[in-house]
């Protein structure tokens, strides 16, 4: 690849190494560039983990503002590599949320990872993707928090802290033009009205023109449109209450989905793809601090309307399109209630966790003239060619609607015990969960059978009409207990700790919606007289995913924490599995199957290097095998393959240098070179396509002064050319390719009062 003559020179340059944010976070330094804990705020994970995470027994990277803003992130996925083991493919649409850690992860349903944004749990990982402006800090705890955090974060954690008003106060705008029409706008207003209440309200906007065009028009399918407003609010009552109200909301329109047919290596399609989404949160936290002990309440309310429809064939001609409209409203209640006894030397925290969620969703699949012609009129007229078929009219829907109320209760327990230099931790978290499925299928068509006479004429013979109306209703429910043990030792001269961990993963079981219009169309099938039958209970649900996780690591620190390492090494034994496939001669469903038996070993180390104030080096690599020990899909024994979609390896290098800029009041240069590595990434189950390793070099030059900055940027520099996604649809192979090289400038301008 291109990338591979750039690599001998960038690797003299850089080291592995821990994000600055860590750094500075694990030394207890405290400013609006780091994420360490501070009094006047409250922070997710510094009430449920230490607050500084080195000194736990996790493996965890904290990345502050200022790295966030010198890699020109202002999404989760802009962490993807950063992060070891942790890949984030941008594919598809805003809807595709799939985040893969470790060898785990999930391309629809539940997210093997978890997120916090300002302390609220997003339930729905359709939401997970999304611009968030004044980002103070981005956390990823790696390996089940399932303990502490529950269901559907055995991959780990992500929390998210924007900026406090009560740490600052003035006026922020951000405004930024790069290649691909792409400009952002961001504004913010911070104030703190007294000594004990603080407010702020930020707004930010977005323009993607698009990178890839579709061959049927000529125009650009990945275009963008999106908005965000936030109003944050603290509130300091007393020394011992403290409450913090988070509300926002979102507005995304999105073109999407450039798939292009492997065949040719074009886009080309004839229906139009579209996601659009509406979002709105409000997060409320109470946090009642006593004498040894606090209680915290977490409250939130969260709102998502989505709609995602598909040209499902991608291809030019007329077959089908689907719809998936969402509509769900959640509830979530968190209750932390934490303290310390015998001197500080055993701590506690006991916890309750409950949520209901309710989504309506319409899941409609419309057949066109040749889905019609190709995949029903054409096995009829096989199976019985003396007596052919003409359907009425050359397009119908198979409609779906869903109403899946669930709800969930959790209790859970942590101790943690000190002994000299070492550090005991136990812990167990009791979780129930029930999830109720309301469906109805219907269609309204039908077809005319023709009698084939002599001479190849056809002649009306019958009608039949189909009228197929079904409704039902199905359960599912789980009881599952999470455990987690762990010993951490204080390494002499205060060089860092060495710590060892077995903690229990927990992913959610659910539905297969999308099932429903195969069903459907196989009942319609089976009126004439070919297509199979489906035992709707037995396809449609799938079961929890469950995983132990066998860790030790180091927390290092040497030359006066100039130079720090993390370690890590992992295996992960897997049961049930989630995988998306395609069942057995379908052509409109897709379906979430449990894959058995599968085991993930490997290993993550993040080095920081600081030989003087003007230099820094940062990265992190991470190493995963993962594969099949039990998988029979009916067909073929997959055992041993590779898991697909996950990386092997991520690799993430940066240089950085800063200096002062006399010319300017307050200015400073900060020059900055990284380098981005994925792969190999199979493709599918048998492992016979994969995307090798591929690499990307990114670089940024900010100048700073006093109240602005600006900042000239740009990512993938050396254009290589990579595949984010693959799969298949009706025996045809599709890919997308990764976005091209990017430039751009960013310009932030602070008014601080």
């Amino acid at each position: 690849m291109a990338i591979t003559k750039h690599l001998p020179s960038l690797i003299l340059l850089t080291a592995a190494a821990t994000p600055i944010g860590e750094a500075f976070a694990a030394v207890g330094v405290v400013n609006e560039d780091t994420t360490a804990s501070v009094l006047t705020e409250i922070n997710v994970v510094g009430l449920k983990q230490d607050a500084k995470l080195r000194s736990d027994a996790v493996s965890a990277t904290v990345i502050g503002r200022a790295q966030l803003e010198e890699l020109n992130t202002v999404t989760i996925k802009g962490i993807s590599d950063v992060v070891p083991n942790l890949y984030m493919p941008d594919y598809g649409s805003r809807i595709t949320s799939s985040i893969y850690v470790r060898g785990l992860g999930a391309r629809m349903d539940h997210p093997a990872v978890g997120l916090n944004v300002d302390n609220v749990p997003y339930l729905n990982k359709n939401s997970y993707d999304f611009d968030l402006a004044d980002i103070a800090s981005v956390e990823m705890l790696r390996g089940p928090q399932s303990a502490l955090y529950g269901r559907n974060t055995m991959g780990g954690l992500i929390n998210i802290q924007t900026l406090s008003p009560m740490r600052w106060q003035g006026w922020r705008f951000m405004a930024e033009a790069g290649r691909g029409n792409d400009y952002k706008l961001a504004a913010g207003w911070y104030h703190r009205f007294s000594d004990s209440f603080a407010n702020s309200i930020t707004a930010n906007f977005s323009y993607l023109g698009g990178f890839f065009k579709n061959a049927y028009d000529n125009k650009y399918l990945d275009k963008e449109k999106s908005g965000a407003i936030r109003m944050k609010s603290q509130w300091r009552v007393s020394d011992r209450l403290y409450i913090q109200n988070v509300l926002a909301s979102s507005l995304l329109r999105q073109g999407g989905y450039p798939y292009e047919y492997a065949l040719t290596g074009l886009i080309n399609y004839n229906d139009t793809c579209f996601y659009r989404r509406f979002t709105i949160n409000d997060g409320l936290t109470l946090n009642y601090r006593g004498e040894g002990w606090n209680l915290v309440s977490i409250t939130s309310v969260q709102h998502i309307n989505d709609n995602m429809t598909l040209d499902q064939d991608f291809l030019p001609d007329s077959y089908f399109n689907i719809t998936q409209k969402q509509k769900e409203t959640a509830v979530t209640e968190d209750l932390v209630f934490k303290g310390d006894r015998l001197g500080g030397d055993y701590k506690w925290l006991a916890g309750f966790f409950g949520f209901y969620k309710d989504m309506h969703m319409k899941a409609p699949v419309t057949f066109k003239d040749d889905g019609i012609a190709n995949l029903i009129e054409h096995y009829r007229n096989n199976a019985n060619p003396e007596y052919p078929i003409e359907w009425h009219g050359r397009e119908f829907p198979l409609n779906s609607d869903f109403s899946i109320p669930t709800f969930g209760v959790a209790l859970y327990h942590e101790s943690k015990y000190t002994l000299g230099r070492w550090n005991f931790t136990a812990g167990i978290r009791l979780d129930y969960e029930r999830a109720n499925l309301n469906y109805r299928s219907y269609c309204d068509t039908g077809y005319d059978i023709m009698h084939l006479i002599p001479g190849g004429e056809k002649e009306y013979f019958n009608t039949v009409n189909i009228e197929i109306d079904d409704k039902g209703k199905l359960k599912r429910q789980y009881f599952t207990w999470m455990p987690k043990v762990s010993v951490l030792y204080n390494l002499p001269s205060e060089v860092g700790n060495v710590y060892a961990t077995v903690t229990k993963g927990y992913k959610s079981g659910g539905f297969n919606t999308q099932m429903f219009s195969e069903v459907l169309q196989q009942r319609l099938m089976r009126i004439m007289g070919i297509g199979n039958e489906y035992d709707v209970n037995s396809v449609v649900g799938y079961k929890p995913e469950y995983s132990w996780n066998y860790e030790i690591g180091a927390h290092l620190a040497a030359f006066d924490a100039k130079l720090s390492a993390d370690l890590s090494l992992f295996y992960i034994d897997c049961r049930d599995q989630q995988l998306t496939m395609f069942p057995p001669g379908s052509t409109t469903g897709r379906i979430m199957t449990n894959a058995g038996k599968t085991r993930s070993v490997g290993g993550e180390v993040s080095l920081g290097y600081s030989p003087s104030a003007h230099w820094h080096f940062n990265g992190s690599y991470g190493y995963t095998n993962a594969r099949f020990r039990e998988f029979f899909d009916g067909l073929v024994d997959y055992k041993g393959k590779v898991l697909p979609y996950a990386p092997q390896n991520t690799l993430f290098l940066q240089t950085l240098y800063s200096c002062d800029l006399p010319f300017i009041t307050e200015g400073k240069l900060t020059c900055d070179l990284n380098m981005r590595g994925t792969g190999k990434i199979y493709w599918n189950e048998s492992n016979t396509l994969w995307q090798k390793f591929y690499a990307q070099l990114g670089a940024s030059l900010t100048v700073e002064a006093r109240n602005y900055s600006v900042q000239l940027w740009g990512k993938n520099l050396t254009n290589t050319k990579y595949h984010t996604f693959y799969f298949m649809s009706m025996s045809n192979e599709f890919l997308q390719r990764g976005r091209p090289w990017e430039i751009g400038v960013t310009v932030r301008y602070n008014i601080k009062m």
